[in-house]
Formats: structure tokens, C-alpha cells, sequence
């Protein structure tokens, strides 16, 4: 029997069945948005919580670094407690940690209760697209993957302006607190609709618990050293310790996981070129996709001084142009080579990054319309093929040990890249700041121009004589501001390079001969 003839011969499914993966869809939809509608919102949160502008991104990185812990051990808490359980329990922790972030009145406990926000929401995404299979083995499959497809894809669209929306509206709690009624409706229907298995909990031992704490360690160690050296010196003792302790947790992984008859993560999959390329091409996109949503509300917020809902508004350019491009990229993806495709898309996005790079203190929507579009579009070019690069040439029993080191490597990228933007804009801010401030006492006129000081009286002043507080104040000011304008535009050049190397790095795959459906 032909996979057609199998699909018209499977049952078709019910309404209870659909409606219970629908109560999925919403989780997982929760768990995308919930990075989107607080990114617009980081600066509101600083603020309100008195936290240090570097710990901003502790919010987004704490969350991906859960993820990434909780990406792998989806299949086996499937196994061990069945769809139906897990959902539940996944839904049940996403909304209690959502109440916890939004009645933290601390930056610790905001990070805290992220965390367990981020280990719930990175079960609940690979469930959906599992669920897909597993509830639809035939019939629906199509439309089933299709629906999570576009709810994957209208979460980074809608979530900007609705997370400015709900701070400017209300306050930043909301952010989280709106996850309440979703959460507990997803939970009712998912734990009365979903299918009912037995559980299997002896298979919790498989776990290998040493190798997921080594792994938990050398990414929150080599994350924090990052964050802290541009303030502590990267010669100080606690950071050189931090990244000793990295990498010793990382190589005992490694060893480890090598060695494991059931490892947390198939690290022998990298010995395929095709699938090493396809999971750094899925790294270097994770440092882009979430360095933008970083990066863009950090200049509007402290360099253009909008809001929360100003900067979701402008950000939304890329959420439309990804919806609008969407459908295209699938039809492109059956009919053109995945090598030729990805390609494209990196470089693609590689000149959307340039072109941020050159921003200056007045630059505003208008001027960041064409970024975004570019992005938008080569986003979907970067989702898709290189998927296919990775693992459409593996075999199925292949296909089931490599896809969760793949899915996991996006998010690394995006802890570790943030990292690395902090890394430039608190480690090169200062000495910006510093070269723009000697060059100002010394009557620099082009330095002067830059930093936007009045011409007239910069001229008029006398280098050397005193300055009145107030004038003082505002050259400060400027000058930080200035100073921030440059260290994000080197990040966004440093995001630049990276996806250009992706763009080359393509050149070296192997065409490999891929069954399409």
C-alpha cells in the first residue's frame, strides 16, 4: 500500500481529537509569544524592577537557557507520562511560573520564576510538532502541521505590538498575567480531549541526570563570564574561573554523553558533515533571530526614548514580512534546492544586519523598514532548508536521535549571542564613551557634530574654562547616548559577519539526494 493509499485508509479524526491539539497549539503559542511580547518591553521592566541595563537580557537569556535544558528530554517525559500528562503538567508549570513572573518584585525573582517559565514553554513547542504525527497518522496530518506552522510563524508578527500594547495599557505584569485564562482553559481541555496512554515512569531512569546538570553548568557558566567580564576585566579571577568551569563541565559532557547508552543529546550525529553544517547554520540563526529583538528595543528605548508600544509597532515590520513570506518559502522549499535556498537566505539576512549597522542617533521607523523586510524574508529562507540539509538524508531511526541536538541549537545560539551583544555594547560602550568624551574636552569640532552638541556654542566655549553643571549634564548625556549608538551598531556588524559566514559556509555542503514526499 502506497503512504497515499495509507492515509485515505487511516481513521479520520474526531473533533475531540482536534480540539485537544488545538489546547497544544495554544500552549505552545503562549511559549513563543512570551519571548516577543517582552522583548518590546525589556526597558519598561529595567525600570520598574531598578535593574542595571546589562541585566536586561538576563530575562530572555534565562528563558533560553531552560529551553534549551528542557528541548531534549521531551521525547522520554512523553514516553514516561504519555501526551496527554506531560501536556498538562507543561501547561500547568508554564501558567503557575507565568503568575510568578508577574508578581516578582525583584530582578532575582523575575529570573528565577523565567527560568521555569523557559523549562515548561521548551517542552510544550516539540510536543505540537510530535503531536502532529502522532495524533494525525494519517488524515489532518498536513493540515495539523500546517496550523502550528502558522501559529510559530504569527507569534514573532503579533507579539511586539501586543506586549507595547499591554505595558502602555496596563503595566508590565500583564505580560505574563494574560498567559492565565489561556493556560488554564489549555489545561482543562488538553487533560479531558487528549488521548489517554499509560504511563511508562520507570523510564525516568533512563535519564542520564549527570550529563543534563554538566550540560545546565557549562551553558550557565560560560553565559554569566560572558555577561560579567566587559564590567569585572577578563582577566579578573571569579570570570577566568567561570570559563575554566565551562569549559571542565563542557568536556566532562562531552566525554560523558559519548559514552552513555542513552544519551541526553546525539553528539555522534556531528560526525555527518551535512547535519554538523545544518546544526551551526540553526546556531548562527539563533544569534540573529533573537540579537534583533534585542538589539532593536535597546536603541529605541535608550537612543530614540520610546515606549513600549512605539517600539512594537516599529518591530512588527518583521513579523509581517516573515507572515507574508511564509507560504512562499514552502512552495519554494519542495521545488528548489535546500543548498541554494539557504544560501540565499543567510546572505540575505547577513545585508538586513549590515544595514542596521550604520544607524545613527536620528534613525527611526522609516529608516529601519527596509532592514526589517529584508530579515523578515530571509528568515524563512533560514528556517526551512536547513532542516533539510541536517536531516533529509538521515534514516528514520537517524532522524529520531539527531533532531533533538538540531531544535536545541537555535536557542544555544540565541543565549550565547546575547551574551556576546552585551559583551560589545557593555564592554565597548564605556570605552566609546570614554574616546568621544577626551575628544570633546579637547575642542574635537567632528566629535562635537557627532554627539549632536549646538554647534554655536561648542564653538563659543573656551576648552579649559569652566562649565555650568546643567551644561555638563547634557554633554554627558549626549554623549552616552552617541556611545550607544556605536556599540549597536558594531553588534549588529558582529550578528552581520556571522551570517555571512553561515551564507558560506553553505558552499561546502555535499548535495545529498533527499526522499521528498
Amino acid at each position: 500500500m502506497t503512504t497515499y493509499a495509507a492515509s485515505l485508509a487511516a481513521p479520520k479524526p474526531s473533533l475531540a481529537t482536534w480540539a485537544g491539539f488545538g489546547a497544544m497549539c495554544l500552549g505552545m503559542f503562549m511559549a513563543v509569544l512570551d519571548i516577543q511580547v517582552v522583548a518590546t518591553s525589556l526597558p519598561a521592566i529595567q525600570a520598574a524592577l531598578d535593574m542595571r541595563p546589562d541585566q536586561m537580557s538576563w530575562l530572555q537569556t534565562s528563558y533560553l537557557i531552560a529551553e534549551v535544558v528542557a528541548i531534549p528530554l521531551t521525547g522520554v517525559l512523553t514516553r514516561a507520562l504519555g501526551m496527554r500528562w506531560l501536556a498538562v503538567a507543561s501547561l500547568a508549570i508554564f501558567t503557575a511560573a507565568s503568575v510568578g513572573c508577574g508578581y516578582s518584585q525583584s530582578f532575582a525573582a523575575l529570573i528565577v520564576w523565567r527560568v521555569v517559565q523557559g523549562f515548561a514553554g521548551g517542552l510544550l513547542i516539540p510536543q505540537v510538532f510530535a503531536g502532529g504525527f502522532v495524533l494525525f497518522p494519517g488524515r489532518g496530518q498536513a493540515l495539523a502541521t500546517t496550523i502550528a506552522g502558522v501559529l510559530a510563524v504569527l507569534a514573532p508578527t503579533v507579539g511586539p505590538y501586543v506586549g507595547g500594547w499591554i505595558t502602555r495599557t496596563y503595566d508590565w505584569p500583564w505580560l505574563f498575567l494574560i498567559n492565565i485564562g489561556p493556560g488554564l482553559a489549555a489545561i482543562a481541555v488538553s487533560a479531558w480531549l487528549l488521548p489517554k496512554e499509560r504511563t511508562a515512569l520507570h523510564l525516568m531512569r533512563t535519564l542520564d541526570y549527570p550529563a543534563l546538570a554538566l550540560m545546565a553548568a557549562a551553558l550557565a557558566s560560560l553565559v554569566i563570564g560572558l555577561k560579567e567580564a566587559p564590567q569585572q576585566g577578563w582577566a579578573a579571577l571569579p570570570i577566568v574561573a567561570l570559563f575554566a568551569g565551562s569549559l571542565g563541565c563542557g568536556t566532562l559532557f562531552v566525554h560523558r554523553t559519548l559514552r552513555s547508552p542513552c544519551p541526553v543529546v546525539d553528539l555522534r550525529a556531528l560526525k555527518d558533515s551535512s547535519f554538523a553544517l545544518g546544526t551551526a547554520l540553526s546556531f548562527i540563526l539563533g544569534i540573529g533571530l533573537y540579537g534583533t529583538v534585542y538589539l532593536m528595543p535597546v536603541f529605541l528605548a535608550f537612543v530614540r526614548v520610546h515606549d513600549s508600544l512605539e517600539i512594537g509597532e516599529t518591530m512588527m515590520v518583521t513579523g509581517a514580512a516573515q507572515l507574508v513570506m511564509a507560504p512562499i518559502a514552502v512552495f519554494l522549499e519542495r521545488r528548489v534546492s535546500a543548498r541554494v535556498l539557504t544560501g540565499v537566505g543567510f546572505a540575505l539576512f547577513a545585508v538586513g544586519l549590515a544595514l542596521s549597522a550604520f544607524q545613527t542617533r536620528a534613525t527611526d521607523f522609516e529608516e529601519m523598514v527596509l532592514p526589517q523586510i529584508l530579515r523578515g524574508v530571509a528568515i524563512m529562507l533560514c528556517l526551512l532548508p536547513p532542516i533539510r540539509i541536517a536531516l533529509g538524508h538521515l534514516s528514520p531511526e537517524a532522524v529520531a536521535n539527531a533532531s533533538g541536538l538540531f531544535n536545541l541549537m537555535r536557542n544555544l545560539g540565541g543565549a550565547i549571542g546575547l551574551a556576546l551583544i552585551d559583551t560589545v555594547l557593555y564592554g565597548r560602550g564605556p570605552a566609546i564613551g570614554e574616546r568621544l568624551g577626551q575628544a570633546i574636552a579637547q575642542g574635537d569640532v567632528a566629535a562635537a557634530r557627532a554627539v549632536g552638541l549646538p554647534m554655536d556654542q561648542f564653538l563659543a566655549h573656551i576648552p579649559g574654562t569652566e562649565v555650568s553643571p546643567e551644561t555638563l549634564a547634557f554633554v554627558r548625556a549626549a554623549v552616552e547616548r552617541q556611545a550607544t549608538v556605536e556599540a549597536v551598531n558594531e553588534a549588529w556588524a558582529l550578528i552581520a559577519l556571522l551570517s555571512l559566514a553561515g551564507a558560506l559556509a553553505v558552499l561546502l555542503v555535499r548535495p545529498a539526494v533527499v526522499n521528498r514526499p
